[in-house]
């Protein structure tokens, strides 16, 4: 598993978790809709931390409690 399919899945779980849409969750994060869909698209690869923590901050969650999770601490090393 990739780090952004990680992320991807992470937002999705939490996102489950409190019943959001993803144009809610872009409401709360105080980011636009189409920035939440563009990354949880396959394709797009270009996710800021800065995007990131505004995510977190709409779900009331710090970033540690966002990568703290048995998938982030199974990827794989990016340097090989």
């Amino acid at each position: 598993m990739s780090v952004k399919d990680a992320i991807v899945q992470r937002l999705d779980q939490l996102c489950a978790e409190r019943q959001l849409t993803y144009n809610a969750l872009a409401t709360i994060s105080g980011i636009t809709p189409s920035t939440v869909y563009s990354l949880m698209k396959n394709g797009y690869r270009d996710l800021t931390v800065v995007t990131l923590k505004k995510l977190c901050d709409g779900l009331e969650i710090t970033l540690g409690e966002f990568f703290s999770t048995p998938e982030f601490d199974a990827l794989e090393q990016e340097i090989k």
